[in-house]
């Protein structure tokens, strides 16, 4: 089969599309013919060697997203049949033409959706319901500030929150991105680069914040926090250390928190697979969430797709098309 390997680690140059064999499912996966894989912000990470747990990353395939159709199932596998139509998460692997994924991470492909659509939903859908609606409990009602509203978590993140009954507030880097979160439904659209968010949001004060920024962005989130406000990292694009007034924390009955997912459990990540299943599927079908496409390309073309996500230019989501 062609695959994307990252030969070592760096730039974008060392995604080199190879041969490899097709991997063979163990008792309790499904091997999958991969019709599109997602392209993430932990799959750039992974590429340079920086993404938690991910080890050595020469000759590793990237990718954490996808979706296709069972080849084959292990045999322990009693839930899904050759021809089904999946998207799974898998810990690497989805930038080949064949894929190997535990069979509790699949998820049907939603009706109506593309697999290019339902390729963009597995890592990204799955961080956002763990970050913000299990780990920060958003709730009807309250106000839910992302950062990075115009990526692939953040356009998420604003349709999932809406849907359930909450308000959004999202900073981006220009009018543009803002726009697009506007129309998706979000209440406040701050452009970073022009306006003080902490100043525009300071009357209002928000419940809960995803937050991918880090560094300086810290303090001021903990500002902005309501009482009994949840901040909640899954990323720091900007550095992990920030300074904050722990009494203030103490006196308001702040919460901090975060996750990475690749390094979760097996068994932690079909829970949330089921979880996942039961809230946010019937969104989809209910037409109130849909996965934001910015571009898709070829397989071959990883490298480009991986220079278009550094740039942060895009708004949703990049997608590899792999095959029919």
């Amino acid at each position: 089969m062609n695959a994307i390997v990252i030969q070592q680690p760096g730039g974008p140059e060392f995604l080199q599309l190879q041969q490899q064999p097709k991997p063979q499912p163990a008792a309790q996966e499904v091997l999958i013919r991969v019709h599109a894989a997602g392209v993430n912000r932990p799959d750039v990470l992974m590429r340079q060697g920086k993404y938690a747990g991910s080890g050595d990353v020469s000759g590793l395939v990237p990718g954490l997203e996808i979706a296709g159709t069972v080849e084959a199932c292990g045999a322990d596998v009693t839930h899904w049949q050759p021809g089904d139509a999946v998207c799974a998460l898998l810990p690497a692997g989805g930038y080949a033409e064949y894929a190997v994924v535990d069979a509790r991470h699949c998820l049907p492909v939603p009706a109506g959706l593309s697999m290019v659509e339902a390729a963009a939903l597995p890592e990204t859908v799955f961080t956002v319901w763990h970050n913000v609606f299990q780990r920060g409990s958003l709730q009807p009602g309250e106000t839910l500030l992302v950062h990075g509203g115009s990526s692939g978590i953040g356009t998420t993140a604003i349709q999932l929150a809406r849907a359930l009954g909450s308000h959004v507030a999202i900073t981006a880097g220009d009018d543009a991105k803002c726009s697009a979160c506007l129309e998706l439904g979000t209440d406040w659209a701050i452009n970073y680069k022009t306006q003080d968010f902490e100043e525009v949001l300071n009357e209002a004060g928000v419940d809960v914040i995803l937050d991918m920024v880090g560094g300086d962005y810290i303090a001021k989130n903990l500002r902005l926090l309501k009482d009994d406000g949840r901040l909640v990292f899954v990323n720091a694009m900007q550095g992990g250390k920030g300074e904050f007034n722990a009494l203030e924390v103490m006196r308001r009955r702040l919460s901090i928190t975060g996750s990475t997912l690749r390094p979760r459990s097996a068994d932690f990540k079909a829970a949330l697979a089921a979880a996942v299943e039961q809230h946010v599927w019937p969104l989809i079908a209910a037409g109130k969430f849909r996965p934001v496409i910015y571009k898709t390309f070829p397989l071959a073309e990883a490298a480009a797709a991986h220079e278009l996500m550094e740039s942060s230019a895009h708004i949703g989501k990049i997608v590899l098309e792999v095959g029919a």
